[in-house]
């Protein structure tokens, strides 16, 4: 991880646990949780990081005209009283 992202194939944005699980994968063959990802890269020192300050290029009047404008629309799409997964599941055997 050292090496960085674009070392191992990431070029953008960061790391995410779940590419760490698929790195961890790959160089070891073995297979974790996202959650146990968590578990192993907190036991070696690692941290949750995030940002000290919001980006400069960030413009905080489009956030809200996008908020305002395009958020309704693209909300009113979505089909009504329809949640979760279509597919169908039936309850486990004990």
């Amino acid at each position: 991880m050292e090496r960085g992202r674009l070392a191992h194939g990431w070029p953008d944005q960061r790391w995410t646990l779940a590419r760490i699980k698929t790195l961890i994968g790959r160089l070891f063959h073995v297979s974790y949780t996202v959650e146990g990802t968590w578990l192993l890269l907190k036991r070696h020192g690692w941290s949750w990081q995030q940002p000290d300050r919001r980006a400069i290029e960030r413009d905080d009047g489009a956030v809200e005209r996008w908020k305002k404008e395009v958020r309704p629309q693209v909300e009113e799409k979505r089909p009504s009283g329809v949640r979760g997964s279509p597919l169908r599941t039936r309850p486990g055997s004990r």
